[in-house]
Formats: C-alpha cells, structure tokens, sequence
C-alpha cells in the first residue's frame, strides 16, 4: 500500500505541475520565454508573445511578428473532445518587413479575420479579407486537416493593388471578381465550379514602354474563365479580349492522372505586347489556333496559322510534355513580313516554302528531313547600298534558293542551291554538328559577270569565275578554295585571319584583261600571297616566263631611239609586291638577252587606281628611264633619254667627222 501511495503521490504531483506549468498565469509566463524563442527560430523575426494566456479551456494570444504585424488567437477548447472555436484577426500593415518569412518581396498591407470550429476530424473555417482592396470572403471545411471543400467570393479585387503588394510593376488595371464553390475537391471526387472575370481592364503604355521598350496604343480587355469540376473532370471555357488580341480555349482537363481534350485560338494584332510573358523579342500580327489532346506520356498539339502571310499547319506528338516527331507545312511566306517580325531590316522580299518531317526529334537521336525553297526573291539593293555604304549603288537583284536536310542523330547534313543574276553557289554537303557546333562544308561559286560586282570591288572587271573548295569551322575557321582561271590555276586556303593563295601558269594578258589594265606584257606567271585579313597586309612573290610585250608608247620610243625591237625579245624575271591595304609597293626585274626592264618601289593604289612608277629600261646596252603617273588606265609617260641621244649624237658627228677626213686626203 505504501508504494501505491507513494505512486499516486509522483502522479499527483507530476499532474500539479503540468497543470501549473500549462495553465496558470505563472505556468504560462515560465513557458512564454521557450515558446517565443521557438516562434522566432520558425519566422526568423524578433517575433514576440504580446499575450500568452492558455487556460484549461480557453485561450488569448497575441502574436507580434513585428512592429505593425500581428496575429491575435482567441477561443475555447476541449482538450479531452480536441474540438475547439477559435476566433482569429491577422493585420500584418508592413508586408515589405516580413520577407524572412515570406520568401519573398511583398509591399502594402493584408487583412483578414474569422472563426474556425471543429475538431481534428473535421474543421470548418469562415473568414473575410479586404486583399487587393476587395471584399472577400471565404469558407473552408477540411477532414483530418486536409481541405475537401472550399467556397470563396472575392469582388472588386483591385489588380493594382495586387501586383504592388506582389511588388510587381501596374502593367495594367482592373477590377477582378472571382467565385470559387467547391463542395468536394477530393480526387476523382471532384464536384464545384470557377467563376473568374476581369471588368475595366486597362494596359499600362508608360509602364511597357518604360520596362520592355514596348509601343502600344490605349488597350482594354476583358476576361472571363468558367470552369466545372465534376468527378475526374474539368470542363472550361476561357476568353480573353482586348483592341490587341483575342485568346480563347475550351474543352476538357483531367488533372489526375492527366488527360487533355481541349481547343485554342490565338488572334493578336501586335506580338509586342506578349513580350513580358513569351519573353521574345517579336511584333506584328499573328493567328493561331489547333487542339491539344492526350496525356503526359502521349500528347498531340496541331494548329493552323497565318504568320507572315502564310498558310502554316503542324502537328507535333509529345511524350512527358517533350517533343517526339514533329510535322510542319508552311506555303507562301511572305520573307519582308518575317524580317519585319524579328525586327530585323528589309533586306529582301521573296517566298519562302517549308516542309518539316521530323520522325525523331530527341535532339540526341534526330532522324527526319527538311526542305525549302524560296522563289520570287528580290534584294532592296537600295538597303543594301546604305546599309553597306557601298559607293555605287547595288544593282537590281533576284534571287531563288532550294535546300535539303537529312537530320541524322547528331549531324545535321544540307544541299544548298543558290542562284542570282549576281552568282550561283551550290553546296553538296554542308554537315554541321549539333554536340560541338562544328560545320564542314563544300561549295562551288560561279560568276558569270565579275563587273556586276562593282558595287562590292569598287573596281571594273571582266569575265567571270568558277570557284571550288571547302568550309570548316571548328574551334578554328578552314577555308580552300580552287579555280582555273586566266589560263592556269589558283589554289588557296584561309586558317582564321591568314590567307595563302598560289597562282600556277596564270597568263598576264588574261589577268590584265579581267582587272581592265593596259595588255601590255603576255607571260605565263607563278607566285605566292600571304595576307592577313585583319591587319590587311601581306606579300606577293612571283615568277613570270615566257613574256613578250605587246605593242606599247614606250617599247614604240625605246625602238625608235635605241633601234632595237623589244617586242621581238623573250623575258623572264621576278615580280613582287608589299600590301597596306589599298597601298601596294611593287618591284618588277625582267631580263632579255640583250635587255633589262627594271622598277623599284612602284607605288599603285587599287582603290584610286593611280599609280606612280620608274621604269630602268636597258635596249641592247642603251640607257632609258621612263615615269608613270596617273589612271592605271591612261597614266601620263615620261622619257628621259638624254644619254641615248648624246651617245647617237657622238655616232653621228664620228661619222661626218670621218667622211670630211677622207675629202681632205
């Protein structure tokens, strides 16, 4: 007996203690200092128990967050039954302080208070809020603390007020009423309906202009969402109008698991204004509409639409919301409506046709093909011109193109056909690959007419050109190119800024022919050019064979004052060059049998065409010095032949000289 006594006691005692501990005033200030210290740790704020009264079956707290937010707690309970009525108020005036607690950045002020009856098993909570400047109300009955049936009304929510409390920017204004009648919101149970309407609803011009660079003119809209739950079932209708654009959509959802069987049509006069939300960087007009159906381990998305003037069809098939195979048709797309889209300048009009079968669009495991073609194109040379500042205006251009792509895993492989009454390019392969961004490609350019590049060289030309070599492009940038031109062949290779080009059997009078100079000198020529593209400066170093002159002002005077005839006699010799940009230093050493033709330091510019040079001639012995300068064209020529003529000077008195001796003996 004395042990039972003795455990009745400690029981007794222990029971004493909760109670003081738990609902005394003195049990309940012993206790304030653990429970605030623990209120702080959770909001990491300087939180405080204002008040802190816990009774066998009443309570009062006063929560003081901080200064200006607070949450009062006040009601009775049952701590046998676990059924309690409690009446709460939140006022948190200073939102911007709470973001330890919050997460995030919010302004403004909240409000709301209500009453909460029930038990463990089943609560019902009833409320109003003045959020967003509204008059809102709400009911909430949860069973074991889940929530399974929600009824809310909010109307006249100010949209300014809450983008500023979310401490968003007024992109725009409205007033929002929402009705929310859920009587059950358990799975497969679903059984309520969504009312959703915007009224007065105006964009801000200031603010889109200010943040997103955006013009648009005074736009009002509406929008209206009507949805009924019913079982699995969410069957909706949406609009949004404005003077901008029209957004609908309708049909089915089933959340769980995910089903869709729903339509969508999208009408908008200017896809600026869509920027804060898509993020691109668009304008003009756009129509769109198609269906979406299926579920998240199969999907199908088609539509139609208009863009730039086009007739656009798809149908992508989707697996866990990722594209599988994708099919697209566009016809007729106007390429000016396109630039003006992505804001880019008119460089040119035309049609663009596409088509898209891609079987396998797992961006690791890519199969399908890709054509187009453009038809009808003309260049706005007059853009161009500008744009460009070409010094002479490009000339009336037109244009068509074809290609096709074989998308295969990782390698992306295209045909390209190019033709213009410019130039003709044709590629046979030009294979890029996604993993490492590398391209290697072929190509083949034909020039019929190289004067109609006039506007690009700033210098006439003749005849055309062939070209033939590959593209590479890496880490480094690989560049060969072949052509037989001007009776031999030019082979060169560009590695990033260098360039390096080697002439074999190249006629001179072809050469000076297509650059238009002066057919003066017919040799086969053999050289190397080294040039730097970046620093426009390089080396030229050649070989000329074979050389005869043709007839010229100068060989015509060496003739007459030296009495040889050049044209007769076979040159060769070395020919070099120092490039600056369009200053180029040329030294020229040409040897006969009998004859020298040498110049030094002969300055040419091939942007002014003018040219300045000293040419050494040796004639069988006899001395002539001879100055260029001017129009490569028709520079003006100087002769400097006073040795000459003093050396047929004493020849001539010699032989008088000699006829008077013998008269006289």
């Amino acid at each position: 007996m004395k042990i039972v006594s003795w455990i009745i006691g400690v029981l007794a005692t222990v029971l004493l203690l909760i109670y003081v501990m738990a609902f005394t005033s003195f049990g309940n200030a012993l206790l304030k200092p653990t429970i605030e210290s623990q209120i702080q740790a959770a909001t990491k704020l300087d939180s405080k128990l204002k008040t802190f009264s816990l009774g066998m079956s009443h309570f009062d707290i006063l929560l003081e967050l901080n200064p200006h937010n607070t949450i009062a707690l006040k009601g009775d309970y049952s701590f046998f039954a676990q059924s309690f009525s409690v009446d709460y108020a939140v006022k948190l005036e200073e939102l911007r302080t709470l973001k330890a607690l919050t997460q995030t950045q919010l302004q403004s002020a909240f409000h709301t208070d209500g009453k909460v009856i029930g038990d463990l098993a089943f609560l019902k909570i009833d409320g109003k809020s003045d959020v967003a400047k509204s008059a809102t109300s709400y009911h909430v009955e949860l069973t074991d603390l889940n929530p399974t049936s929600i009824i809310a009304k909010i109307e006249s929510a100010n949209l300014e007020a809450l983008l500023f409390m979310l401490n968003q920017k007024a992109y725009a204004s409205a007033d929002i009423n929402l009705d929310v009648n859920f009587k059950n919101i358990n799975p497969h149970k679903l059984d309520g309906d969504i009312k959703f309407a915007t009224l007065h609803g105006k964009l801000s011009p200031s603010v889109l202009k200010k943040d997103f660079n955006i013009t648009i003119p005074k736009t009002a809209f509406t929008m209206n969402l009507d949805a009924q739950l019913q079982g699995d079932d969410v069957d909706y209708s949406y609009i949004f109008r404005s003077n901008l654009a029209k957004i609908t959509s309708a049909g089915k959802v089933t959340p769980e698991p995910l089903h869709l069987d729903l339509k969508y049509a999208l009408n908008v006069k200017e896809l600026a204004l869509l920027k804060p939300i898509s993020g691109a960087d668009v304008r003009g007009p756009l129509k769109l509409h198609g269906k979406v159906q299926g579920s998240k381990a199969k999907m199908q998305v088609s539509g139609q639409s208009d863009i730039a003037a086009s007739t656009t069809t798809f149908l992508a098939n989707l697996k866990n919301f990722a594209p599988v195979s994708v099919e697209a048709k566009v016809r007729h797309l106007k390429l000016q409506k396109v630039l003006y889209m992505v804001k880019q300048p008119h460089f040119a009009d035309g049609l663009f046709d596409l088509d898209v079968h891609i079987a396998n669009a797992d961006v690791k495991n890519l199969a399908g093909v890709i054509t187009s073609r453009i038809s009808k194109g003309v260049v706005d040379n007059r853009y161009m011109t500008k744009a460009y500042k070409f010094k002479s205006m490009m000339p009336y251009t037109h244009f068509s193109a074809k290609t096709y792509t074989k998308l295969d895993k990782n390698l992306v492989d295209t045909q390209l056909s190019f033709s213009s009454n410019l130039a003709k390019l044709n590629v046979k392969s030009a294979k890029f690959t996604i993993n490492d961004g590398s391209l290697v490609s072929d190509y083949r350019v034909k020039v019929t007419d190289l004067n109609k590049l006039f506007f690009a060289t700033e210098r006439h030309l003749k005849g055309g050109i062939v070209a033939t070599g590959s593209v590479k492009k890496a880490k480094d940038l690989d560049f060969t190119m072949h052509s037989n031109v001007a009776g031999g062949a030019l082979d060169a290779k560009l590695h990033n800024d260098d360039f390096h080009a080697t002439l074999a059997s190249l006629n001179t009078l072809k050469i000076l022919d297509m650059l238009i100079y002066p057919k003066i000198f017919d040799a086969s020529i053999d050289g190397v050019l080294d040039y730097n593209l970046v620093k426009q400066s390089g080396v030229f170093d050649g070989k000329l064979s074979q050389g005869f002159f043709t007839r010229n002002q100068v060989l015509d005077l060496t003739k007459q004052y030296a009495r040889i005839d050049l044209y007769k006699q076979k040159f060769k010799g070395d020919v070099s060059a120092k490039i600056q940009k369009e200053h180029i230093l040329a030294s020229l050493d040409l040897r006969s049998n009998t004859s020298s033709i040498i110049t030094k330091n002969t300055k040419l510019n091939s942007k002014t065409q003018q040219i300045d040079s000293k040419i050494a001639i040796t004639a069988n012995g006899n001395p002539i010095n001879v100055g260029l300068k001017g129009k490569v064209s028709h520079p003006k020529v100087s002769i400097d032949a006073n040795k000459l003529i003093k050396k047929e000077a004493i020849k001539a008195v010699s032989k008088q000289l000699g006829k008077l001796f013998n008269k006289l003996f």
